[in-house]
């Protein structure tokens, strides 16, 4: 009994150091436990684990009764209760051992996979935010670019109305100097009209004057 309890110190002992560092075997044992979990696996270690506290009692009810047994003797305790009762109490410590490194050993299983799944929500979310930065960067990128079009458009546009501006411009001078000149003409068809008009006159009079001689002269 005493070299089983101790057989499973060590081997409960060596689990918690593998489970303690980050080696290829730790996840050997973790795979382990985790199909020990599975199952009748947990009914099983309840079994194991009610049967050593019930061991465990009754241990230590041995130890008090030997102890007891030796206080009605008036205090002394002969060589055999004295074995028994260093017995009991090895088995009662390395029992307690048993079961204590058993529960370290569930405790850091739990705490180990509660971990990866941490690291694991840690790094999809890191994965979405890298995502999300990266959809940004290029909906930036494709801003700039039709930014930097519609900058060139603008100038084009810009420029085409500039040189249009200065068609209109030349448009308009020449509509003014059109304008003047057109002026000069009427100015100058009024002036040769008037002229017209004088020279008619004097033919007239010129006329009447030659008809009037003639008349005369008939006369």
């Amino acid at each position: 009994m005493i070299q089983l309890l101790f057989m499973v110190i060590a081997m409960e002992a060596s689990m918690v150091v593998v489970l303690l560092f980050k080696t290829p075997l730790r996840k050997l044992v973790i795979m382990g436990l985790d199909r020990l979990k599975r199952g009748r696996g947990p009914l099983m270690v309840k079994s194991v684990a009610g049967t050593l506290l019930v061991v465990l009692s009754s241990s230590v009810y041995s130890m008090i009764k030997i102890k007891k047994h030796g206080i009605d003797d008036g205090g002394s305790v002969n060589p055999t209760d004295q074995v028994l009762m260093a017995k009991h109490l090895l088995e009662a410590t390395l029992m307690g051992a048993v079961l204590f490194l058993a529960l370290m050993i569930d405790r850091l299983h739990h705490y180990i996979r509660e971990l990866r799944v941490r690291r694991k929500t840690i790094e999809a979310v890191k994965k979405q935010t890298r995502g999300a930065e990266d959809g940004k960067v290029e909906e930036i990128k494709a801003m700039e670019g039709e930014t930097a079009k519609l900058r060139a458009e603008l100038k084009r546009l810009e420029s085409e109305l500039e040189s249009k501006t200065k068609e209109v411009d030349v448009f308009e001078a020449n509509v003014v100097a059109l304008r003047k000149q057109s002026e000069g003409f009427l100015l100058e068809y009024d002036r040769l009209l008037e002229e017209n008009q004088n020279l008619r006159n004097k033919l007239q009079s010129f006329d009447r004057g030659l008809s009037r001689s003639s008349s005369k002269k008939n006369t």
